[in-house]
């Protein structure tokens, strides 16, 4: 079904049921044709199902339909047609709205509280030197716990009289020594191997070993070693020795230094030398080859294994990221995939990274965030990778990396990376919105225990548990006490009309922006509560600041179905947080997501992203509300509560919402929309640019870069033309550049684009890739002569 609603008087949305028949090379997208025309004006790639005309006259009816094609071309029948007029043009110094709406319902609650947990017993069993608990693949009822001796220890069930012995490797322990990590293959027990990672001395050699065991089951080890990789080690401590498989079906490995103090080896250390495989975070495929294949995507794939003893030139292809000091214990999150790591620090900082392919997180130029050892060689012009989170040793001395909470247990901290202190036995979670300027990266302590916390657990049903070193232990989740409550439903948050959630409430303010962000082809309306008797600021740069108790409403419709409403609020305390709304199938009301939530709608996954993703996006330096700036609102409208189109600039200035004023939009920068093609391609671009990656990637922003995307920022000054990566080239070569003027091919922001993977941008917040913008900024760069 096609519907066609009238948005101004040049502007008609479409949207339309997806396609249930792929046809025989499978379904490709939609074209749209316009008024009988046998030309297609737009089309648009599957899975999505919305399109905005906005090249048209006003007062004028004009009638679409809509055809599926597949990957031959092959184009299915038109789809019913469906009309609209667009609205007669507004007379010059018209508003939308006559007078300010009165809004006493919409308007922020209070910061909820974090919550707390409760670290109880998971069984009476003790154990020696525990150091990892896991769970098979399929099998939820046995447990498996790693000793650094060298044994594996099996038991069932939460209180079991006894541990069975599942299976023993012959190591070396003691200190940092010993059988430190284990996976299962992802597909076991149909593929039998379990892998290990351990270190042992052979005459008198220390060495760390990867090894698998095949035929193993899930009552006993198999008993045939494979070892697939060694690693010299120089020292006896800093040997890492946490193992995991990716989402992508990869194996994880994660090395030290090489342990002494400084990571004085070599001129510039373990950490930051590519030829050895010590401070890295590896990534090798155990399916492809004998004793392993390298993963293309690999930073170096293409050299030769690297010996356990490294090499004097060449990277070593097992390389995935680097700079790493001691990667103890780290974890996927299992929503996202994404790699979060603690990695143990020097003598003052410890640090939680999540890394990204190709990634540098700094170790020995850097201890954390802050400079260790600068002078090493490369330090100046590496591009080093902040950490996500990090503690003072007033705080903690040794960090045990954590998991991002996925389990059942209703908690405001699902969604939240949590770890722990194996020097204090403080547990943390890492709350991005508490961050201050005094301490921007500090994580929000949760439990003070007595505990020594060696390793956190995870179950597969996404509950975790504490490690400590001879018991294990549950996390359990207490509900948060003062603060603020999170309405579980949306009809309950003030911002809706009750009795029809669909509908905005009374004193909510609609706006459109002209170059919205890429949403995985859903269509998007957006309104504003601002607490009655304040009013936003508009700044010098453009941008606008709102006051305390603001609120910002977005709906996401996928085939005229509403899927997600998003509030996103600034607390009565000043900071900023953003809760997420899912629609039930009768679209009568819509359920509080916590921690962000994965589902499959309308053909596509679709992410509700958790509360640390959206202020992941919406960042300080962008001021916290993204769009929501003079040149993205110097358009019109059309304003349902009158019917009229209008200026939004002048509209709100009108209503008297704006401190300065701006009585006249004509006077004031206007951004294009990217798919209008009326509009320059550069200044598409560009505009594309800013909405999608300008909200991090500008002065003050939170990536590791000078990069300043801002629609205002002349090219030759956004420090990405003609500019070499510093953080991979994604397999392009030598010729790779940000933005190469000529070559979309070498030019990293267009890769970045095309993807959705580790390396993609924007990093959160989408699933599909956004053909219609990689073939904008495309055009654009290959058009380009210089900067």
């Amino acid at each position: 079904m096609l519907t066609a609603t009238v948005a101004g008087s040049t502007r008609i949305d479409l949207s339309w049921t997806a396609a249930t028949d792929s046809g025989g090379s499978g379904l490709s997208g939609y074209r749209i044709y316009r008024d009988g025309v046998t030309t297609a004006i737009a089309t648009v790639t599957a899975p999505g199902t919305t399109y905005a005309d906005t090249t048209l006259s006003a007062s004028t009816q004009y009638s679409y339909v809509v055809r599926a094609f597949d990957g031959a071309g092959n184009e299915s029948g038109a789809s019913t047609a469906a009309s609209a007029t667009t609205q007669a043009p507004s007379a010059p110094g018209t508003a939308g709205l006559d007078s300010r709406p009165a809004n006493s319902t919409c308007v922020a609650w209070e910061k909820p509280a974090n919550g707390s947990i409760q670290v109880q017993p998971f069984t009476s069993l003790s154990f020696d030197a525990s150091v990892a608990l896991l769970q098979a693949p399929n099998d939820n009822g046995n447990w498996y716990v790693v000793e650094q001796g060298g044994t594996i220890k099996r038991f069932s069930g939460t209180n079991p009289a006894s541990a069975s012995t599942y299976g023993t490797v012959t190591v070396t322990s003691g200190g940092e020594m010993g059988l430190l990590g284990m996976a299962f293959h992802p597909d076991f027990p149909t593929d039998s191997r379990v892998f290990l990672s351990y270190t042992i001395r052979v005459s008198n050699r220390l060495e760390s070993r990867i090894s698998s065991f095949a035929n193993s089951s899930t009552t006993a080890l198999g008993g045939t070693e494979t070892i697939l990789l060694r690693v010299t080690q120089p020292e006896d401590n800093h040997n890492g020795g946490d193992i995991h498989f990716g989402p992508d079906g990869f194996l994880y490995i994660g090395f030290g230094d090489g342990g002494g103090a400084g990571d004085n080896h070599g001129s510039t250390g373990n950490g930051q030398r590519l030829t050895t495989l010590l401070g890295k975070m590896l990534r090798i495929d155990v399916n492809s080859a004998t004793p392993y294949g390298i993963p293309a995507g690999n930073p170096f794939a293409s050299q030769a294994l690297c010996p356990a003893d490294g090499r004097s030139s060449g990277e070593c292809p097992e390389i995935y990221a680097w700079g790493l000091r001691n990667p103890w214990r780290w974890s996927f999150d299992r929503a996202t995939g994404e790699l979060w790591v603690g990695d143990v620090g020097q003598g003052q900082w410890e640090e939680v990274n999540r890394i990204s392919r190709a990634g540098n997180y700094g170790w020995r130029c850097r201890e954390g965030a802050h400079g260790y050892d600068p002078d090493t060689p490369g330090c100046s012009t590496a591009a080093l990778i902040d950490p996500e989170t990090e503690y003072d040793h007033s705080l903690g001395t040794a960090i045990t990396g954590g998991y991002v909470y996925r389990g059942t247990q209703s908690t405001p901290l699902k969604g939240r990376y949590l770890f722990g202190d194996s020097g204090t036995g403080r547990i943390w979670a890492w709350l991005p919105e508490n961050a201050t300027a005094q301490a921007p990266r500090q994580p929000t302590q949760l439990a003070d225990t007595t505990l020594s916390i060696v390793s956190f657990g995870e179950g597969n049903d996404g509950e975790m548990y504490v490690v400590n070193y001879n018991s294990l232990h549950r996390l359990v989740f207490q509900a948060p006490t003062g603060g603020g409550t999170v309405p579980a439903s949306l009809s309950a948050t003030g911002c809706v009309t009750p009795a029809d959630p669909k509908q905005p409430a009374s004193g909510l303010i609609p706006y459109a922006i002209n170059a919205p962000f890429w949403s995985d082809g859903a269509a998007k309306d957006r309104w504003i509560g601002l607490p009655d008797g304040q009013n936003i600021t508009v700044q010098a740069s453009g941008d606008w600041d709102f006051p305390n108790g603001t609120v910002l409403m977005k709906n996401f419709t996928l085939a005229s179905r509403l899927i997600e409403t998003r509030l996103f609020m600034r607390h009565p305390d000043g900071s900023w947080g953003g809760y997420t709304y899912a629609w039930n199938d009768a679209q009568t009301d819509a359920t509080l997501v916590q921690g962000g939530s994965v589902r499959a709608m309308n053909g596509q996954q679709w992410i509700y992203p958790s509360e640390g993703q959206c202020v992941q996006c919406h960042t300080n330096a962008a001021g916290g509300s993204l769009g929501l700036e003079t040149a993205q609102l110097n358009r019109d409208l059309l304003y349902p509560q009158t019917g009229r189109t209008a200026n939004e600039l002048f509209t709100l200035n009108h209503i008297q919402t704006l401190t300065p004023a701006i009585p006249d939009p004509a006077a004031q920068p206007k951004m294009p929309d990217p798919s209008d093609t009326s509009a320059s391609l550069n200044d598409r671009a560009r505009a594309y640019l800013h909405t999608n990656c300008a909200q991090c990637h500008r002065t003050g922003g939170p990536t590791p870069s000078t990069l300043d995307l801002r629609y205002t920022t002349p090219l030759n000054q956004t420090n990405a033309c003609e500019a070499a990566p510093q953080a991979g080239d994604l397999g392009i070569g030598t010729n790779a550049r940000l933005i190469d003027p000529g070559s979309a091919t070498n030019s990293i922001v267009v890769n970045r684009t095309n993807r959705r993977d580790a390396n993609a941008m924007p990093p959160v917040g989408s699933n599909q890739i956004d053909t219609a913008g990689v073939a904008l900024l495309t055009q654009w760069i290959n058009g380009l002569t210089g900067c």
